[in-house]
């Protein structure tokens, strides 16, 4: 460290330039003084400014030069992970360098001695993840020296020496900073970098991934990152005919497409006041004759999905199916198209009355807002269906619920929180509201609709993002990061979804 850290006033990173050049080959040859002829020439320099300027910075302390990292860019699949310095750099002439490659190389990174204590490193790597990110390119990859393997070369083999090391047995200066900044080794490097005795021309590849990296498209558009879901708190009261419901329906979704919203969100069961005409019947009966309507409520939804650009999740309804009775939902995508869902666990009052079945079918559905997950009122009590979804890759999580009391409701509420953290996504829950005097089995609704989040520090510290006034009609409407979930799965406090001890457990699907 400098005698009098007090004297450093400025810090400052910049591109090179060739005027750069005696101070850089100066602080090469203090940098690795166990070779001390491994320096870059001037006319290799000015070769990597004029590809590449942005890949070729220097951080200056009050003006001088204290460490540099250099980078090309290649495409990965024109290198095999086998290469050596030699051949990674065109014989030393950056020929390899690709404009349109997809990895970041990273050429070379030296701090001068006395500034090695400041982390300045970590600064020149942080660049890197920047210029990365910002390139679009998959990810920033080197060959690490080992500069420590020479005191344990006797007796260790080079993949012996990197495991100690990742152990915290060894201290290897160089490759502890990499794991340090978050890069993973890929494999062993033999003959890499020519006279680095050090190391034995060991060399270990490392490498970070870009999380925001977007394999290009030729499609039109793209997928939404920050998205905005609505939700409807709907209230139970009397409709004359499936008509006069639409349109209550269509009032809501007129309300959330006017604030942008890219989500509708619907109950259980909202349509249930249609059943008031059937109460002469049995209720097995009464919601069968429910049940004729879904086609047309679905066809209805779609066309609103189209004419006010919204994706509506219908919430539920009761549908027959080979004389089975099931408890079935609808996507209804803005662009036309249209899938199903159905609730896998019936609750014990739906077997026992209505006799309805369980559905067969779990999956995550593909929108212009990412991939979600809809599952419905008791389904979202058992964590391994959540976790599914989550490990095929589902960011949003719908959950349309009914529930009569409290006490119903608070086990939905609680169970939806407990899957956006353990799942590391968003949760979002619909119910109704209000009473039902003349349809039987649907007597009280209580409901508080609400977006769950993770608990980290991107998000509120409670883990809720919106609510709804309990019991009362109202739509919520709540904006969602998704690139917040990402940072989550790589970079949060805690990791759930990565820190699974898979060798002790595992979630099996069965395939009917």
């Amino acid at each position: 460290m400098p005698e009098n850290l007090e004297s450093i006033g400025n810090i400052e990173l910049t591109y090179i330039t060739p005027n750069d050049y005696d101070e850089i080959k100066e602080t090469m040859i203090l940098s690795y003084q166990t070779m001390p002829d491994s320096y870059w020439r001037e006319p290799q320099i000015r070769n990597l400014i004029d590809l590449f300027p942005e890949g070729q910075v220097a951080l200056k302390v009050n003006g001088q030069i204290a460490g540099c990292a250099f980078a090309i860019i290649i495409r990965s699949d024109r290198f095999d992970e086998k290469h050596t310095y030699r051949e990674i750099t065109g014989d030393y002439t950056f020929n390899t360098h690709d404009p349109a490659g997809d990895t970041l190389y990273g050429i070379d990174v030296f701090i001068r001695p006395e500034y090695r204590d400041l982390r300045l490193g970590r600064r020149l790597y942080d660049y890197r993840k920047e210029l990365c990110e910002k390139m679009n390119l998959k990810a920033i990859m080197f060959g690490g020296r080992i500069p420590n393997y020479h005191k344990f070369a006797h007796e260790l083999t080079p993949r012996q020496y990197i495991e100690r090391v990742r152990d915290r047995e060894i201290h290897d200066p160089v490759f502890n900073f990499q794991l340090f900044n978050d890069f993973h080794p890929v494999r062993i490097l033999k003959g890499y970098l020519e006279g680095d005795q050090v190391s034995h021309e060991y060399a270990v590849l490392m490498k970070w991934e870009n999380i925001y990296y977007e394999k290009p498209s030729v499609k039109v558009g793209t997928i939404k990152r920050e998205v905005r879901v609505g939700l409807v708190q709907w209230q139970m009261r009397p409709y004359r005919n499936v008509e006069e419901l639409m349109q209550q329906a269509e009032y809501f979704v007129d309300a959330l497409s006017g604030y942008k919203s890219d989500f509708a969100l619907f109950p259980e069961f909202f349509n249930a006041p249609l059943m008031a005409e059937f109460n002469n019947l049995s209720e097995p009966k009464a919601i069968r004759k429910l049940a004729a309507y879904t086609e047309t409520i679905v066809q209805e939804f779609s066309k609103l999905a189209i004419s006010y650009n919204i994706n509506i999740i219908t919430g539920s309804m009761p549908e027959v199916i080979d004389e089975a009775l099931y408890n079935a939902g609808y996507l209804c995508r803005r662009d036309g198209s249209v899938d199903r869902f159905e609730k896998l666990h019936v609750t014990p009052d739906e077997a026992k009355v209505w006799g309805m079945k369980g559905g067969q079918e779990l999956r995550t559905y593909e929108t212009d807002c990412g991939k979600i997950g809809i599952l419905i009122c008791y389904d979202v009590e058992f964590p391994e269906l959540p976790r599914m979804l989550a490990d095929e890759g589902m960011e949003i999580l719908f959950v349309p619920f009914l529930t009569d009391t409290q006490n119903g409701f608070s086990r939905v509420r609680h169970c939806a929180q407990a899957r956006a953290i353990e799942n590391e996504c968003f949760v979002a829950i619909a119910g109704s509201v209000g009473n039902l005097p003349k349809v039987h089995n649907m007597d009280i609704q209580y409901a508080q609709s609400m977006v769950f989040t993770p608990c980290d520090f991107p998000f509120p510290t409670t883990g809720v993002k919106a609510e709804t006034t309990p019991n009362t009609e109202m739509i919520l409407i709540a904006d969602v990061d998704l690139d917040l979930l990402t940072e989550l799965h790589n970079l949060g406090s805690v990791r759930n979804l990565k820190d699974r001890r898979k060798d002790l457990y595992s979630i099996q699907r069965h395939t009917l």
